[in-house]
């Protein structure tokens, strides 16, 4: 899990201290400070301070006298150029715990050599003064700096940074994991035209890897992205052929979105047939008219259904591989997502009785 630092300074009032600790209780891990307050002992944190603290800050002058690093040791630093990213991988080396590293200029390219660099030695902690700032560190280099220290007044800027390294770990497979079940193919059948929508993503697709796409929010199949070779067109792994502008995806939070609502720069899942998933980015979405397959499968006595267009290119994923939806036939068994409950606007409601047919 990613680490939250906040910096409380001793000129700050008495109820700003205690509104910004108030925020940050519970994720964060440190306060940064200059003067050690009991106050932070109330809030269950530790205390990173040159008098006293859990963690000891030492500034670059003390670098060459570090020997002992039994006690946790944490240097900042101001990186500017390729010579203070050289520092930094000197006090890793000596086994320093923490770096926090402040990038005055260049926001993402020192932060990738470093992290490339250290990663697994030292722990990096960017110091940011927005939410947005640390969403950009978190996920520099797809490993992310080890956590944030953010200089901050604003409660509000500490309440949506701890919501970026919540979904963040989310992301990371902390519970990121949806259960799929079997369902049974009763029928398909064809149908006339439609608006279909293709969702071409930011992100490179594998086999037995799509989106979970449906008629109904509570039976979503497990559509394949377009990674399979044939004698025709090329393979589009970056592709989900998801169906009817009217039909249902899987997006993060275990939300639902219409096809017909996404556009570029929206997030919706990836899942594999383990059901593991990942956020991914949305390219563009591109609709044109085609003819359409109906899908009807069921699950424990319950039927579900989706539409798809009626093309070969189109496979949806099965235990072992995944079968072109023009080769369906009864009986066939197919990987879909089953959730009890409603929808109003996307978000579950479990109690709530939606019939949807």
């Amino acid at each position: 899990m990613k680490e939250l630092w906040i910096e409380i300074n001793k000129v700050m009032p008495l109820e700003l201290k205690k509104d910004l600790l108030q925020e940050a209780r519970g994720l964060c891990s440190v306060v940064l400070t200059d003067e050690v307050d009991p106050l932070f002992q109330t809030y269950g944190m530790r205390v990173a301070s040159r008098d006293r603290g859990d963690i000891s800050l030492i500034d670059e002058a003390q670098i060459d006298g570090i020997k002992d690093c039994t006690h946790p040791l944490c240097l900042r630093l101001v990186v500017k150029n390729r010579k203070d990213e050289e520092q930094a991988m000197k006090v890793a080396e000596k086994g320093v715990t923490y770096i926090i590293i402040r990038c005055p200029n260049w926001k993402i390219i020192p932060f990738e050599n470093l992290i490339a660099k250290i990663h697994g030695r030292s722990k990096i902690i960017a110091e940011v003064s927005s939410s947005d700032e640390a969403q950009v560190a978190l996920e520099t280099l797809e490993l992310g700096v080890d956590g944030i220290l953010l200089k901050t007044e604003d409660s509000a800027e500490i309440k949506a940074t701890r919501k970026v390294i919540e979904l963040l770990d989310i992301k990371d497979g902390i519970e990121n994991r949806i259960p799929l079940t079997l369902a049974k193919i009763v029928s398909c059948a064809q149908l006339s035209m439609g608006a279909r929508v293709c969702i071409d993503t930011c992100d490179i697709m594998v086999g037995g890897e799509g989106m979970l796409i449906g008629s109904s929010s509570s039976g979503l199949f497990l559509i394949q992205a377009e990674v399979q070779k044939n004698p025709h067109v090329e393979p589009r792994p970056i592709r989900v052929n998801a169906g009817p502008i009217s039909l249902y995806v899987l997006a993060p939070n275990n939300n639902t979105r219409y096809l017909s609502e996404l556009k570029s720069g929206d997030e919706v899942l990836t899942v594999d047939r383990e059901g593991k998933s990942r956020t991914t980015i949305i390219g563009r979405i591109k609709i044109e008219r085609r003819p359409l397959i109906l899908i009807e499968a069921e699950v424990n006595g319950n039927l579900i259904k989706t539409i798809v267009q009626n093309a070969e290119t189109i496979h949806v994923v099965t235990k072992d591989g995944s079968k072109s939806v023009v080769d369906l036939k009864p009986g066939d068994e197919v990987l879909v997502a089953i959730q009890q409950g409603g929808r109003h606007f996307g978000t579950l409601v479990k109690e709530e009785m939606v019939i949807e047919k």
